[in-house]
């Protein structure tokens, strides 16, 4: 494997089973058993097992055979309104073919939703979460060998409508927009909605729980292959894109490719290639994935958490440790977690608890350093010296913070970082952005809490507003009658696991990437994977766990992973070095349509 790093090649290690041995849930069956399908309320009734396990993969794009139910899901190369914008100062023709619908069996929605910026109404309630724009600039207008940038727009999760990335008469910069950029490079730009948590059913039930999320992923890129041989581009060029939980999107897309575990809910909602038998006639696996600060590894995200932020006493040194005993607790867990995923760093070093710090420490020097040999204008204050930084909410003006430099000392004339004092770069990470409550990511219920905005609504059956997915929050859910946890359960969150009519263990699994890299799964074999140095939305741990899971995967050809320097929760901040890495990529492949001849 060959790594795209700034520092070296790195070292490809030989996959165990799992992420690098990752220990798996105790339930690894296939998912098209009738609990979970049945708990998410699909369109039609689960398949067999037997039926799905069995499901053949299609060697290529257009060997699909005909089946009844495609034909509702066929592209119309006339349906497209011509748009003019501006990019780089140069008209560009785009075609718009809008909010295709990528499945025969949409689930409706409300007409009102409610998300992070208030309540809206959406016109589309028949498949607005389930459709895509799809914009071909013109210089791709006749060409099936142009990749296609498959951007997903979903925050922290949560359930992503149809959005218009490209308007008419807009002007773009193909150096500061991803969308401008892939227009000029000849990219097909496909902007994706899903349902995901927070989507409201027409029927007041919540359709979105997961893998809602991945599976309508899946379900689009299947709409591609089906229709690779009359639409523009390549759907052996798929490139996904997405930020936040739209980086764990595109990472969980990226790492399950053409596993049987989602055909029969791929079935229920009528995606491309499930025949009437529940078997699977295309592929869903991606070319590339272009993931930032992925919000993933849900299950143990929160254990990663705590243990980061009170390792070295961040969250006493800032004054946001509101609940120390329970944060030990969770935080407890993670050495026996972080073991069991028998991951390697580059130099063949175990990563361990024990060496997590030590490794975090490299990752900050390498960028850091990278940071200054990209442009000789690049600075970092000298230690005593201050750090400035501009941020600002929606809808208001940015507010610009300074921050002392006691953290970093750097050599300025040679361009290298003399040391790192990682208490005090945690501090600075900790005191830039609030730290998240504890738990970080399961606090629902938990506390009498009922507001947070955690992912906890990302689980559970639809006809329940949550479901705690985590041990901890599970056993100390408090607020009676929500149905979660041991307060209504009576059963600790091992009992109810262990019992066989559970599924929130299964939707765990089945939006985790780690569960799959490294796997019988076809895991894309081109990452490139951002995280920013002052990110503290979700444990720097998360993306390192997931980079070194992906290095030891045969499957994987291309893997460029950074922090990003100075960067905060945030994506494509990097759009030229993005694109040329996505360039470079596409052109080592060479020719998607040679195996076809």
């Amino acid at each position: 494997m060959q790594r795209f790093s700034p520092d070296a090649a790195g070292i490809a290690h030989a996959p165990s089973t799992g992420a690098g041995g990752r220990r798996l849930p105790s339930r690894r069956r296939l998912l098209s058993s009738t609990a979970l399908v049945g708990s998410l309320t699909l369109a039609v009734a689960a398949l067999p097992t037997a039926l799905a396990a069995a499901a053949p993969r299609a060697a290529g794009a257009r060997a699909h055979a005909a089946d009844p139910q495609d034909a509702a899901l066929s592209f119309d190369p006339s349906a497209y309104t011509t748009l003019t914008v501006n990019v780089d100062g140069q008209p560009v023709a785009v075609r718009q073919y809008k909010e295709i619908c990528y499945v025969a069996n949409p689930v409706e929605a409300a007409a009102q939703q409610s998300g992070m910026g208030g309540t809206t109404t959406i016109d589309n309630t028949r498949c607005g979460y389930e459709s895509m724009n799809v914009f071909v600039p013109e210089s791709a207008f006749t060409d099936q060998r142009a990749p296609i940038y498959f951007a997903v727009n979903n925050a922290g999760w949560m359930a992503s409508y149809i959005k218009a990335s490209v308007t008419d008469g807009a002007s773009y910069s193909s150096s500061t927009s991803n969308v401008g950029a892939a227009l000029k490079a000849g990219y097909v730009f496909v902007d994706v909605a899903n349902r995901s948590r927070g989507l409201a059913g027409a029927d007041g039930s919540s359709p979105g729980k997961a893998p809602a999320a991945v599976v309508d992923a899946k379900a689009a890129v299947r709409y591609l292959r089906l229709n690779d041989a009359t639409m523009p581009g390549s759907a052996e060029r798929i490139v996904v894109n997405g930020t936040s939980g739209g980086g764990a999107l595109s990472s969980i897309l990226g790492a399950s490719g053409n596993s049987p575990e989602y055909d029969s809910s791929l079935a229920a909602i009528g995606a491309a290639g499930i025949d009437e038998h529940g078997r699977s006639t295309l592929r869903d696996d991606v070319f590339a994935v272009n993931a930032y600060c992925p919000i993933t590894d849900l299950g143990d995200a929160d254990t990663a958490y705590e243990w980061l932020y009170n390792v070295l006493g961040t969250r006493d040194d800032t004054g946001e440790n509101a609940q120390p005993a329970d944060a030990a607790t969770i935080a407890a867990g993670f050495p026996a977690y972080e073991k069991s995923l028998g991951l390697r760093n580059p130099d063949g070093s175990r990563l361990t608890a024990d060496t997590m710090i030590e490794t975090i420490k490299k990752e900050v020097i390498r960028s850091a350093e990278s940071y200054l040999r990209a442009d000789p204008t690049h600075t970092i204050p000298p230690l005593g010296g201050t750090f400035e930084i501009t941020s600002g909410g929606p809808g208001g003006p940015p507010t610009t913070k300074t921050y002392v430099n006691d953290w970093i000392d750097v050599d300025a004339a040679t361009g290298t970082v003399r040391s790192v004092d990682m208490k005090k770069y945690l501090d600075f990470v900790a005191t830039q952005a609030t730290l998240k409550t504890t738990p970080a990511f399961d606090a629902v219920g938990v506390y009498g809490n009922t507001t947070s905005g955690t992912e906890t609504n990302l689980f559970g059956p639809p006809t329940q507003k949550y479901m705690n997915y985590t041990e901890f929050s599970w056993d100390h859910n408090n607020v009676a009658g929500d149905g979660s946890g041991l307060d209504d359960t009576g059963l600790t969150w091992k009992q109810y696991i262990s019992k066989r009519s559970t599924t929130v263990d299964d939707q765990i699994h089945l939006i985790d990437p780690m569960d799959f890299v490294g796997t019988s799964a076809d895991t894309a074999p081109n990452w490139y994977v951002r995280n920013g140095t002052r990110d503290r939305d979700t444990s720097f741990i998360i993306s390192i766990n997931l980079d070194r899971a992906l290095s030891a995967d045969k499957q994987v050809k291309n893997l460029d992973y950074h922090l990003a320097w100075n960067q905060p929760h945030a994506g494509n901040y990097d759009v030229p070095e993005a694109m040329a890495w996505i360039a470079k990529v596409v052109g080592q492949a060479g020719d998607p349509l040679a195996h076809h001849r």
